[in-house]
């Protein structure tokens, strides 16, 4: 499974970040990494350089292997908010792909 980082102008990704959410993702994603050819990540700050709350955004868009991709999205008070959240709604959508796979 590839992951491919992507922000907006407003957030730049230091390495040990990018190694943080790139580790994240795919020890939370491994059960279905079979399933996963690749899963593109856009993060995205809603206001921009204002302040806000929950406007840190993170969407997450799974490419499977004979499927239409699989697009989540959460939005957070921090990016590590927005991630988790994204996560938690892609396994469970994934969860619902693969049982319809099986099933066929």
């Amino acid at each position: 499974m590839t992951i491919q980082l992507n922000t907006d102008k407003n957030l730049t990704i230091h390495q040990e970040y990018d190694e943080k959410i790139q580790t994240q993702l795919s020890e939370g994603l491994s059960r279905y990494s079979d399933l996963i050819t690749r899963l593109e990540v856009h993060l995205s700050d809603e206001n921009g350089s204002k302040d806000g709350l929950d406007d840190k955004r993170c969407l997450l868009e799974a490419r499977i292997t004979g499927k239409e991709p699989i697009a989540v999205s959460n939005l957070g008070n921090t990016y590590d908010l927005a991630i988790t959240g994204a996560l938690t709604k892609l396994k469970s959508t994934l969860e619902k792909v693969a049982g319809k796979m099986k099933s066929h």
